[in-house]
């Protein structure tokens, strides 16, 4: 598996390309702009752009979609709870899907947006804007975010320590550093002893 991180400076948002280096298949996560640059980076390795996977609903994460939708005859792939005006595959939380080759499984994390999916590829979370590197994604009052960071703790801190993330804003990181460093996270780890 390759991947390759594009920033949308029109979206200022993330986009992953992910390639099956064995096939040339590949599927991108969150489409916020297609730029020329993009499109370059697809065509100079040949590969063959076959899936999008969107990790919640805002704009800013699928706004390229339409463009995209033009030039490669792509599969989009979303949460069941999402509310999207174009035809997607809905996924369920913990669906296991074998895309490009590649072994996908799809975490369901609300808080952010009812909406948001974690996509879980071999050692790899794209976690659009639940985790980011040093901070967590921001909610609409402080039930989301406390929803937010439970469903973090129980889904993803559990996950292996190597794992990698690649958020939706910023750089990559690794589970174990925002375990150990992420000031948003730590607050949620801390229990009061009951009486």
């Amino acid at each position: 598996m390759k991947i390759y991180q594009y920033f949308s400076a029109s979206a200022l948002c993330n986009s992953y390309l992910v390639a099956n280096k064995e096939t040339g298949r590949a599927l991108l996560i969150d489409p916020g702009s297609v730029e020329v640059e993009l499109v370059r980076l697809i065509e100079c390795h040949h590969f063959s752009l076959e899936h999008v996977l969107l990790t919640h609903g805002h704009l800013s994460h699928w706004e390229g979609l339409g463009t995209l939708k033009k030039i490669y005859p792509v599969e989009v792939w979303a949460s069941e709870h999402s509310r999207f005006s174009f035809p997607f595959k809905a996924v369920t939380d913990g669906e296991k899907l074998d895309l490009c080759g590649l072994p996908i499984e799809a975490i369901h994390v609300p808080g952010h947006s009812l909406d948001s999916i974690v996509w879980k590829i071999g050692g790899a979370l794209f976690t659009g804007d639940v985790l980011h590197s040093g901070w967590v994604g921001k909610s609409g009052g402080l039930s989301e975010q406390r929803l937010l960071l439970d469903v973090i703790e129980k889904k993803l801190l559990t996950l292996d320590e190597n794992t990698l993330i690649f958020s939706g804003h910023g750089s990559p990181s690794k589970l174990r550093i925002e375990r150990l460093f992420n000031a948003d996270l730590r607050p949620s780890r801390v229990r009061t002893p009951t009486p």
